[in-house]
């Protein structure tokens, strides 16, 4: 009778996975709240069951093997379905569920969307916790492995195993303090050209703007940049500079702070912003029902999710 194979503990499975993510035997007992003698013992324990040194220690970290790069796939998909298994309910339930969802978003959806977005979730899901994280190149990973639950916005460069669902299109406007002194008659390219400006460094569509700049050989007068929008309003209100951004935070803004919206006297090549999910989630209860929430509070048509790469749909 043939013995069975010794099955890894899921703590040895949650190491390999860490300790492949980190390469660093100090910062994965950090984060799994351990000792270094005690993830040097479990390390050695999953070496032995797989036979294999799994990590080798190098200048640049804890380097995987060829074996351990061919294992982390099927362990992280053991992984999420023990999490599934602990997480399991027979149906998500919006008003009795207890969970955590995490949005990649950028800072200009702080104040366009999250507002909404947590006031229909504490109205229909109160056991709902969300927590924003910023839209950066990790946000791609951060999906597949669970980490983060939707990634909202202009996100060009996730790759094909992502489903994405647009919401709405954006174009680019100008903000000035209302009663601006030299604006009355609107904005000209001569005005655009001799005013300061506020520039904002943030914002995964500012490329978009730099090269419609650099191809109208326009080339602006910054007074102040700032890393994120926060304050940009109070500052466009209190002086007579002005700035140039999207739409959707333009016109929120203004309304928020009495503030003038003008056409963009340039062309700016628009975008969309939709939401994304990775393939693994698509059938998860609770993600499903957040992809709705969203969907239904910004859409501006009634497009389904797609595969990115593919014509697959689904809600």
């Amino acid at each position: 009778m043939t013995t069975p194979p010794v099955l890894p503990e899921p703590k040895l499975l949650q190491l390999f996975d860490v300790l492949y993510h980190c390469r660093s035997v100090t910062r994965a007992a950090e984060q799994l709240g351990q000792s270094q003698p005690t993830i040097s013992i479990w390390l050695g324990r999953l070496r032995e069951q797989l036979n294999d040194p799994l990590f080798v220690r190098t200048p640049g970290g804890m380097a995987p093997t060829p074996r351990a790069d061919q294992l982390i796939g099927p362990c992280r998909e053991v992984l999420e379905s023990l999490r599934r298994l602990a997480a399991w309910e027979p149906q998500f339930q919006p008003a009795t569920a207890q969970r955590r969802f995490r949005l990649c978003v950028s800072d200009a959806s702080h104040i366009t969307l999250l507002p909404s977005i947590l006031n229909h979730v504490r109205s229909h899901a109160p056991g709902i916790r969300l927590e924003a994280v910023r839209i950066d190149g990790n946000s791609e990973s951060a999906l597949e492995s669970g980490e983060a639950d939707l990634a909202i916005g202009f996100v060009p460069w996730l790759g094909g195993g992502m489903y994405q669902q647009v919401l709405f299109d954006q174009d680019w406007v100008c903000l000035s303090a209302r009663g601006h002194p030299r604006l009355a008659g609107g904005l000209s390219m001569a005005c655009y050209h001799a005013e300061g400006h506020v520039q904002i460094s943030a914002g995964t569509g500012q490329k978009l703007l730099e090269t419609a700049l650099a191809r109208a050989g326009i080339e602006r007068r910054i007074v102040l940049e700032l890393p994120a929008f926060l304050g940009l309003g109070m500052i466009l209100g209190s002086t007579d500079l002005i700035a140039t951004l999207p739409r959707h935070i333009g016109q929120t803004l203004a309304d928020m702070h009495d503030l003038q919206v003008h056409d963009c006297p340039f062309a700016v090549e628009g975008f969309t912003v939709k939401q994304h999910w990775h393939a693994r989630y698509h059938q998860d209860g609770g993600n499903r029902w957040l992809r709705a929430v969203v969907h239904g509070l910004f859409a501006r048509d009634g497009s389904a999710g797609s595969r990115k790469g593919s014509s697959r749909a689904g809600a």
